[in-house]
Parts: structure tokens; sequence; C-alpha cells
């Protein structure tokens, strides 16, 4: 890539072969169940926007972070398109509460939520305990539905994370 942007075509030609395989595996990780053609189809859409975007690549970091993230926001562009939503069932924040009592190990409820931020406790316990809405909090927080879903996801991940003994 810096041999390509100092204006090098043979190299930048060489570079997108290389790369396409990679950027493939990562977008049919991304996409985890989408058919080959919707694989193909963001591949596809990563190569142009490495192209158009190559200028934004930082040349003293690494450069496979920087494609990963240029394949997996182009997967996120193409489930969008599909309909796909990222939403979460409020149902499974039950199982993963149920998942965090394996046997002997009782969670102390306020040990937990005082591991999450402000909003994320107020999310989780508004529609853990209190048995919320994703609208009525988002209303309450002045947040989109949506961002409370995802709020809650993400919480919901720390906590089982905190649980499961990793502690990040």
């Amino acid at each position: 890539m810096r041999a390509a942007l100092s204006g090098d075509q043979e190299a930048y030609q060489q570079l997108l072969v290389a790369i396409t395989p990679h950027l493939r595996t990562v977008a049919r990780r991304s996409l985890s169940v989408s058919a080959a053609a919707d694989v193909e189809d963001v591949v596809q859409d990563a190569l142009l926007a490495i192209h158009l975007k190559r200028a934004s690549w930082d040349a003293t970091r690494p450069i496979a972070p920087w494609l990963n993230a240029v394949v997996y926001h182009k997967a996120i562009d193409a489930l969008r398109r599909k309909g796909h939503r990222g939403e979460v069932e409020i149902d499974s924040a039950t199982d993963i509460a149920a998942a965090a009592l394996d046997g002997d190990r009782a969670i102390d409820v306020e040990t937990a939520l005082a591991s999450l931020d402000e909003r994320q406790r107020l999310i989780v316990e508004q529609m853990s305990i209190q048995g919320r809405t994703a609208a009525e909090v988002g209303s309450a927080l002045d947040m989109s539905e949506s961002a409370v879903r995802v709020a809650l996801h993400r919480a919901l991940k720390r906590l089982a994370r905190r649980f499961n003994g990793s502690n990040s």
C-alpha cells in the first residue's frame, strides 16, 4: 500500500489481488449466514471503498485493522440494505442472567449493576428489573429505541463477560 500510495500502479494491482482473499474471509465472518453472492458484493464494495479512501490509511500503522474496518462497515451496510435489523430480544436478558447463575455462584445484583456505566445501569434496571419497554426507556433517557436496545445488549455482554471470568 505504501508503494501504491507513492504511485506504483503495479504494486497497487498486486495489493488488491493479495488482499482480496482476506477481505472475503472477513466479509464471510461478518455476514455469518449470508449467501456467497452477498459476500462477493461486500468484497466488491470494500475494494471500491479501499480504492476511494486509500489516502486515509495512516502509513505508520498496520494495514490489516484498517482493511478489516472497511469490510466490516461494508458488511453492516449490506445487512441494512437487506433489511436485517440488529435488535436484541429483550427476553434474552433473562437467558443471560440465568446463565450467570450457574450452580452455587449467586450474583449480587447491586455489585453487577455497579460495574456498568450510569446509562447502561439505568437501562438494565429499567428494562430487566422494572420491565419497561425500550421505547419507554428511550423516551425517559432521550435515546432512540434502537439505541436503547444496543446499549442493553452491550451492557448484558459486559455483565456476561464479567461473570464468566474475563472481567473486561
